[in-house]
């Protein structure tokens, strides 16, 4: 699935397709997680995935699209930001919907894909040696740790007890 997805600047309706199929997949499985590790109606995470995969879609093509040196991330959280805002009128229902969709059932998805990403480079992974898994289990428990450090420090600040 890596070769599906290029980092070409122009879109093509090529690439707006496979990207459509990478996420209908991806919200499919997630969904079918969702039901069956939370129990949440499967209609609705599929709907609500659909809403996040709408955002995404949107972002992905914004950032290729307009002339401005902004991640895809920014304009996918921006758009997510103002649909949810409570003033507006898709609030109450994107909200809803989305709310159907477990975090960790998305991360699960997600983290299976890089998984297979990986195996398929596992020999160039292999080729990095010892010293790259120790630097890697360092960071990841450096950035765990990090996190930890500054949830504990707002959570504090702002009275809630930790």
């Amino acid at each position: 699935m890596v070769e599906i997805i290029d980092g070409s600047e122009n879109v093509s309706v090529h690439g707006i397709f496979n990207w459509i199929l990478l996420l209908a997949i991806f919200s499919i499985i997630t969904a079918i997680g969702n039901y069956i590790g939370y129990q949440h109606p499967m209609a609705d995470s599929l709907i609500g995935m659909a809403i996040l995969s709408i955002i995404t879609l949107v972002g992905v093509w914004m950032e290729r699209e307009l002339p401005f040196n902004i991640s895809s991330i920014i304009y996918i959280s921006v758009i997510g930001i103002v649909l949810a805002f409570p003033t507006m009128p898709t609030s109450a229902p994107l909200l809803h919907y989305v709310s159907q969709v477990e975090l960790l059932s998305i991360v699960t998805v997600f983290l299976a894909y890089v998984g297979i990403g990986m195996g398929k480079s596992w020999d160039e992974f292999k080729a990095l040696g010892w010293r790259a898994i120790i630097i890697t289990i360092l960071v990841i428990a450096s950035t765990y740790l990090g996190s930890a450090v500054v949830a504990h420090i707002i959570l504090t600040l702002t009275g809630v007890p930790a």
